[in-house]
């Protein structure tokens, strides 16, 4: 910290699996991860900020009029990830309603038909103090 009352100081990554509990080598190549579980409980509410970040993956989203009568296509592949009571990550389907307000590119979804199509990675979040944050990619 800035202020001088804690220092953080480094320490070397541990290498685990195969019974094997150690300092990693510097240079070595093997990086080992624990998948689906957390080393620590983040079940308290202390961890909520970890909850509150979804992550939309707008794979794609079109729109537009087709045929004689003006017909509108309306179709769309979304995705919605986000993190359990342990940081466990799971991707839902999803739709083009349930996108926040602060996302961009389909205000128009739905209405009158206009031609759209979109593409975007979307996440969102509340920090430890419940300060909303958000980034878009579009692609």
């Amino acid at each position: 910290m800035m202020d001088g009352s804690t220092a953080l100081v480094p320490e070397d990554a541990l290498l685990r699996g195969n019974g094997y509990s150690g300092a990693m080598a510097q240079g070595d190549l093997a990086l080992h991860l624990i998948q689906d579980r957390a080393d620590i409980d983040i079940s308290g509410q202390e961890f909520n900020f970890v909850r509150s970040i979804r992550v939309f993956d707008v794979r794609y989203a079109r729109q537009h009029e087709s045929g004689r009568d003006g017909d509108c296509n309306r179709s769309a592949n979304i995705y919605l990830g986000t993190y359990g009571t342990q940081g466990d990550f799971s991707w839902l389907r999803s739709s083009p309603w349930a996108l926040p307000d602060a996302h961009l590119g389909l205000e128009r979804w739905g209405s009158n038909c206009p031609s759209i199509y979109h593409r975007s990675v979307f996440v969102e979040w509340h920090d430890y103090a419940g300060n909303y944050g958000f980034e878009q990619v579009n692609y």
